[in-house]
């Protein structure tokens, strides 16, 4: 048996392991019966992929471990119960479609027969769990925009914040300066940091609605002029969806009875655009109020200590909390959890000494 097909199979198992555990978190958490079956029969599935690596696993005399949820796992569990399901929903359905290039690939690499037999049909089986979480979704779009929204906000303002001022301090400290210059230095990075993230977070979504604003404009105006064209333009999206042509022609003309109605629907199914999950000033103080919270964390032991106590303090938070936000950001990018966090901590150990010895030459420079 080749050593690599034996470590695919274990990590194919534990991530089987892992959306197995999240599908029943989604079971017990969303509100709808609809809802609740769809994920139990996705959870249902994914405890028969589970299986079948065990099979194989054992059918090789190879070793198998219990069932247990990684870290990131129950980090996810706990990010849907304090935050809604919105978000974890949303990864789900992007967790399906990494599986299935995953799966791929694995059945194009795979030296053991089996295992390109195993990953051809849990490749097809995943792209119909994403198919499916896909149309579920998209009836309730607004919730995953809003909390994966906020979410993202969180993590990438605390992130910029962390960064920016863990360099900024490790400068001034490398240039030598007196322990009050490094406090006031830290402080006025993190007002500036928050305020410009903020204002950024800001301007990003109001321009947003902006666009929107005008797109609406434009088909309210089409909606006048020419409703028959615009009502089997509507009709058409829906059946290039799936749905059957007399049903979505019903559908049109129940939304026509309401002009509203039907531009936001329009709006929606053809340029894929909602106002509803856009709001620039919570957007702008979630982004800036992260940012402040990250920035800080390199200060604060300088608010209570001096010179190589406070400068060992806010090495080691800073670094440790650079793992945290790096592990955070791999809900978003499908990465390893543990390879993100390592890659953070690395891009912020390098921030530090660049940062120190760019102050200890500049000091000297002037």
């Amino acid at each position: 048996m080749q050593n690599q097909d034996l470590d695919l199979w274990r990590k194919s198992w534990q991530e089987e392991v892992d959306a197995h555990y999240l599908y029943r978190v989604l079971e017990k958490l969303v509100p709808e019966e609809r809802d609740r079956k769809l994920y139990r029969d996705l959870g249902g599935l994914e405890a028969e992929h589970v299986d079948a690596w065990e099979n194989l696993l054992r059918e090789k005399n190879a070793s198998v471990d219990t069932r247990t949820p990684t870290v990131k796992s129950r980090i996810l569990a706990w990010l849907a119960h304090r935050f809604g399901t919105g978000f974890l929903r949303q990864y789900m359905a992007a967790w399906e479609g990494r599986e299935v290039r995953e799966y791929l690939i694995m059945h194009q690499r795979a030296k053991q027969p089996e295992t390109r037999a195993l990953a051809k049909q849990l490749a097809m089986d995943s792209a119909e769990h994403e198919q499916l979480q896909t149309e579920d979704d998209a009836k309730e779009s607004w919730h995953s925009a809003e909390s994966g929204g906020m979410l993202r906000n969180v993590i990438y303002g605390f992130n910029d914040g962390l960064t920016a001022n863990f360099g900024l301090i490790a400068g001034v400290i490398g240039s030598g300066a007196q322990p009050h210059i490094v406090v006031v230095s830290g402080l006025a990075g993190m007002l500036a940091d928050a305020l410009s993230m903020g204002s950024s977070g800001y301007l990003a979504a109001k321009s947003e609605a902006e666009v929107y604003e005008n797109e609406r404009r434009k088909e309210k105006l089409e909606l006048a002029v020419m409703p028959e064209i615009e009502a089997r333009e509507l009709s058409l999206i829906y059946q290039s969806k799936g749905m059957q042509a007399d049903e979505a022609d019903r559908m049109v003309q129940s939304l026509l009875t309401d002009k509203q109605a039907f531009l936001q629907e329009k709006m929606k199914q053809e340029l894929e655009m909602d106002t509803s999950a856009i709001f620039p000033l919570r957007e702008g103080w979630i982004t800036g109020l992260a940012t402040a919270v990250g920035a800080a964390i390199p200060v604060i032991p300088f608010l209570i200590t001096e010179g190589i106590p406070a400068i060992a303090a806010s090495f080691i938070i800073s670094m440790l909390a650079h793992f945290a936000v790096g592990a955070a950001r791999s809900f978003f990018t499908g990465r390893s959890f543990w390879k993100s966090g390592v890659e953070m901590f690395v891009v912020g150990f390098g921030i530090a000494i660049a940062g120190y010895f760019l102050g200890e030459w500049l000091i000297k420079l002037l």
